[in-house]
């Protein structure tokens, strides 16, 4: 990956923001030590669909709120 100081960054930002925007990541380093990975940001496709996308896979029990309660309440307040 290619790597650039602060200095460069800041004097050439309009480039490396285009350079992004094409889809080639690269670091800004501050003394050689990369600080920070700048990345493309890629649209997300209009019709991609999360919510529900575990539907069916998987159930929860009626009792989730609870599950463990009394466990818990034992391990703050100590076994009697």
């Amino acid at each position: 990956m290619t790597q650039y100081n602060i200095h460069y960054a800041k004097t050439h930002l309009s480039a490396l923001i285009e350079k992004a925007a094409a889809g080639q990541s690269f670091a800004i380093a501050k003394a050689g030590k990369p600080m920070v990975k700048v990345i493309p940001n890629l649209p997300q496709a209009e019709n991609h669909q999360r919510i529900g996308f575990l539907e069916g896979q998987f159930q929860i029990p009626d009792d989730f709120d609870t599950m463990g309660q009394e466990e818990i309440i034992k391990m703050f307040e100590g076994e009697e």
